[in-house]
Formats: C-alpha cells, structure tokens, sequence
C-alpha cells in the first residue's frame, strides 16, 4: 500500500485564503496527501500568497528560495520535493514566477486551484504547469466535500465561501485584476456545505466574499437571494448558533441585511465594515463612490437596529495626494464612530492599479508619523473597549485548549479571546463567562452560573 505523501500549506494574507488552503486539502486528500505542520518533511509545499500588501512578491520570492534548498536536499536522498505557487500572487506573475524560480513546479491562480491535482499530474510530465486563466466552470461544485475527520480537526468555528471577486474597482486595489468579476455561489451550495459543517460539530460559521454583502446567489425559488436572506436560511439549520460575514462594502449594505441584525439572535454584533478614509476628497481618489457621512449614516442605521453591535474597519493613510486636512478628517471619523478594533496601513502602491500612476506621493516619513498617530487612537478605543466588559457577564463560544493546563479559550460576539479555567467537554459550547481582568487584548473570567443571564456590553457611540 503506498505510504501518504505530506502536504504543506503556508497561506498570507486573508480570510479567504485560510479558506482556500483548506480546500486545497481537501481537493487533494483523494491523492493521498495528508497536512504536515513542517515544510522540511513535505512532500508538496503550496504558497498560497496574496496581493494586497507591500512587497507581497517579494516575501513569496524569499520563501521560494527557501524551498529550492530543499527540494535540493530532497533531490540527494532520491525523495520527490514539489513546489506550488497559489493565489493572487501567482493570477499576478504567472510565468514571472517560473523564470525567477524555475524550481517552482506548479503555479495556479485561485480560481483554479481545484486542477491542482491535473496540474501536478503535467508538471511531473512536462516539468512545469501553469494555470491562470479565470475558468469558466464553478471552481466550488467540483472540489471534493471535506472528510469528517477534516471538518473535526479545524475545530467549532469555520469559513464558508459565499461569494468571489469584486466590481467595484476602488483605485488602490488589485482584487479585480486577481480574483475576476463578482461571483456569488448558489443558495442551496451554501446551505449543503454549512449543513456538513454542522454536522461534524461546526457551531459558528463565517460566511466570506471579497465583497460578501455584494452577494446575489440564486435561490431556491431560482430568484438571487440578498446576504441577509441568506442569513435567515442559515440561522435555521441545527447546530449552528453563530453567524458572522466578512469583507462588506458601504456601498452593498442593504435594508434585510440591516434588519437581520436586528432580528437574528444567531448573527453576532459585530461588524467589519472598511471606510479607508474619512476624507470625501480621498475617498473620491480611491473611487470609493461613498463619502464620509454616507457612511457614518449607515453606522447610525446599524446602531438603530441592533444597539450592542460594534465595528471594525480598515484604513489607509498617505494615499496620493492626502493632505493635513485630509488626514484630520480620518481621525475625526475614527473619534466619531468609536471602533471595537481596526487595521491600519500605510499606502502602497500595486502594479497595474489606477493609483499607482498617480504623481502625488506622500512623504515615508509623513506616512510613518500619521500610521503611528491613527494606529495609537484606534488601539486606545479597542483597550477601552475590552475595558468595558470588565464586570459583565457575556457568552463565550469555547473552541480549544489554550496554552496554561485546565484553562480554555473562546471568544466572545465580538471576537475577544476569552480564557477560562474549565473542562474541556464544554468545547462547542456557548455559555455566560463573567469577566473579572485583561490580559493584554484576551479576557479573563470565570463561567458564571448557567441560569444567569448575559449582562451585554453597552457599546458607546
């Protein structure tokens, strides 16, 4: 019987990615691959790369050259070592890759990662396989369904692709050019996968999309159905008890979406809703096609809907041509909405995108100085925030062991680490924690009486 070949994935970047590592195990459990923590033992070694950042190459270049040692190590003891370029990094370079590395033996963009076992099949042909095409058939009805076991070993919490791509072509971005046009999957794809995970002890389940409240897949009823009917339907499938969804856009937030925050106790509180800027004459620049008050207006009607829900974002700061002004005006936004947590960067530009032809740079230096500033107001609202569940009883999702023996961690509604000492046979389980102390950014606390009710945390605007 052949002995199983050992896989190695190592993903940057996003949500989306974690998600589509996982697939790619699974698109490759049929071949007899099983995951290995350690690239040294592997067998096949998949950089599953993203676009996004600064000198995103360039990190992949470093890494693959890492691989080339051992694939040459390999080579010595007579063991096959194969490399494979994935995801948006790969859509980007294409053959770039290749000629920089020609150690790499597959590269495949990811809309095309269910071919990954065809196109390990030709490279151990011809030497080389390279797909980046954005493929006309739907990449999600034919990657095989994970295996029980799978589904079990990453734990309560999971992902689930809903939606792919982005239409909105914000200038600083290369999604578009990387991940094709939008793309929603069918509802009834949706709920079979999210039905598997619950199955095999999934409690909550994090619905994704480059652009996931720009959903529009087709229903039952053959109509598209809106993100927040969508929620809905999941809400009633047993054994799920949260929902969550990430990355939204201003501009697709809708009236069912906002109403399933108010009516369903499954939908957690919590939302990332990227701004950028809290400049309209920026957010003009960045083809945002919103302004600042648009989008305080839709945090009023989140507000108004569901009191206790809380926001994350992203922002850029030094976008070409950001002035003082321009810059005062994103810290006033970030004053004004009072955020859970949020990510900052400085701007970089990306090949290819719009803003990257732009002439009016912004000093390093005055990036740096502006990063820090932001970076400072946003972690004093997030430690403000966690302060305030100081004394409160809040419910907890617990999903593993943490590092100190009999002690657990979950997470609250709002993605707070929250560490206790218990049993781990309360793992899946969503029971009230009274929060005593901080730790850093994770809560700590005790499991409160199970009659007792979750006192919320008030969340101020």
């Amino acid at each position: 019987m052949d002995q199983p070949r050992k896989l190695h994935i190592k993903s940057f970047g996003c949500q989306m990615n974690v998600y589509d590592a996982q697939r790619m195990v699974d698109a490759l459990a049929p071949q007899g691959f099983v995951e290995t923590a350690n690239a040294d033992d592997a067998d096949l070694v998949i950089l599953n790369t993203c676009h996004i950042r600064e000198k995103a190459a360039e990190k992949v270049y470093s890494e693959l050259g890492k691989l080339k040692l051992l694939k040459q190590d390999a080579a010595q003891q007579g063991r096959r070592f194969e490399i494979a370029v994935a995801g948006c990094v790969a859509q980007a370079e294409g053959e770039e890759i290749i000629r920089r590395q020609p150690a790499v033996d597959v590269v495949v963009g990811p809309q095309s990662y269910h071919h990954l076992p065809e196109l390990l099949a030709q490279a151990r042909r011809e030497g080389r396989a390279l797909e980046t095409e954005f493929p006309v058939e739907d990449k999600f009805g034919l990657l095989p369904p994970p295996q029980p076991e799978a589904i079990r070993a990453r734990g309560v919490s999971a992902f689930v692709t809903v939606q792919e791509g982005c239409d909105k072509f914000c200038s600083f971005c290369v999604v578009p050019y990387t991940r094709g046009a939008e793309m929603s999957r069918p509802v009834a794809q949706i709920i079979a996968d999210t039905e598997r995970l619950a199955a095999h002890g999934v409690r909550e389940v994090t619905l994704i999309g480059q652009n996931v409240n720009g959903y529009h897949g087709e229903g039952p009823d053959g109509r598209p159905w809106s993100l927040g009917r969508l929620l809905h339907r999941l809400a009633e499938i047993p054994g799920i008890v949260r929902l969550r969804y990430s990355t939204s856009h201003p501009l697709d937030v809708d009236d069912e979406l906002i109403a399933a925050h108010r009516e369903l106790a499954a939908l957690m509180p919590f939302v990332h809703l990227p701004v950028q800027s809290g400049s309209d004459t920026i957010l003009a620049a960045m083809n945002r096609r919103h302004t600042a008050d648009d989008y305080r207006r839709l945090i009023d009607r989140f507000r108004a809907a569901s009191p206790t829900i809380a926001f994350s974002s992203d922002f850029i700061v030094g976008f070409p041509g950001e002035s003082e002004r321009d810059f005062a005006a994103t810290l006033a936004l970030v004053e004004q909405i009072g955020y859970a947590g949020a990510y900052s960067f400085k701007y970089s530009p990306r090949p290819g995108t719009p803003a990257a032809e732009m002439q009016e740079m912004v000093a390093p230096a005055v990036m740096d100085e502006r990063l820090e500033q932001l970076q400072s107001l946003i972690d004093s609202q997030q430690a403000a925030f966690n302060a305030a569940a100081i004394g409160t009883t809040v419910d907890v999702l617990f999903e593993r062991a943490a590092r100190h023996p009999g002690q657990l961690v979950g997470r609250t509604a709002y993605l707070q680490p929250a560490h206790v000492m218990a049993s781990d046979d309360i793992i899946g389980q969503v029971l009230p924690v009274t929060i005593h102390s901080l730790e850093r950014y994770s809560l700590i606390g005790e499991l409160a009486s199970h009659a007792a009710a979750p006192k919320p945390v008030t969340i101020g605007a």
